[in-house]
């Protein structure tokens, strides 16, 4: 779930205990079985797969799982692997908007359970294009702050294209085009900078602030999207601030 907001670092936190969970284990088989289905078998001669599998590697998941997935999508076990890409668009509460990114092998079966995901929980069913302008691709690269500041960031990172660097309360965001993120963790680690994550994902172009009430459902929407196995990523315009996030935390 990505909202740009300081709540999105706690979900970064989630996160990183959910990337132990099969969920989280299958999103990264299927992007790794995808790029060996478009590109071939051979890492060194298909960029997205060796990112894929970096990615996958990052999280833990067994070489056993990333071999038989990079065969599996290269058609070299003769399954057939056949994944679309589908985004669907939702309406959540107090005027939030959530883009819903899901790679399925099954288009009749993902917009049904999306479908009643956001319809029981509160949220509706957009049309194609109404909620979408609201959100740009960027390439995002989120870092923790440790001893880091804003402008040792900035350094490592603005001749490789960085558009921004924002502050997320116990993380740093590197905002760029999604086609200068490869420059920009390649700026981080050539100074020597530890990052999290590094995706292209879609950044709302301006943010919706919850109360408790409205934030109390929208996280209710968001984990009912997140658990479906079709959806890899749930994108929001939702900003919770530190107050409402204490407030919904006693609960």
């Amino acid at each position: 779930m990505s909202g740009h907001s300081k709540w999105a670092t706690t979900k970064h936190k989630k996160a990183v205990i959910d990337a132990k969970r099969a969920k989280a284990f299958a999103k990264l088989i299927k992007n790794i079985e995808v790029a060996a289905r478009a590109g071939g078998a051979d890492l060194a001669g298909n960029p997205a797969l060796e990112l894929a599998v970096q990615k996958a590697k990052k999280t833990s998941v067994p070489n056993d799982n990333i071999d038989r997935a990079i065969k599996r999508g290269a058609g070299l076990t003769g399954e057939t692997i056949d994944y679309s890409e589908i985004i669907y668009e939702a309406r959540g509460p107090q005027g939030s908007a959530l883009l819903v990114e899901c790679l399925t092998d099954n288009k009749n079966r993902a917009a049904s359970e999306v479908r009643v995901a956001i319809t029981r929980n509160g949220g509706t069913v957009a049309d194609p294009g109404s909620v979408s302008y609201l959100f740009n691709r960027k390439g995002v690269v989120s870092l923790p702050k440790k001893s880091l500041t804003e402008d040792d960031v900035l350094m490592a990172v603005l001749d490789a294209g960085a558009e921004e660097v924002t502050d997320e309360g116990e993380n740093f965001e590197v905002l760029s085009e999604p086609t200068d993120l490869r420059a920009v963790v390649s700026g981080l680690e050539d100074a020597g900078i530890e990052y999290e994550s590094d995706e292209v994902e879609f950044v709302p172009s301006m943010k919706v602030e919850l109360d408790a009430d409205a934030a109390r459902k929208f996280l209710r929407l968001a984990d009912a999207l997140e658990e479906l196995d079709d959806v890899q990523n749930v994108y929001s315009n939702a900003d919770i601030s530190e107050s409402v996030q204490a407030e919904l935390e006693k609960e």
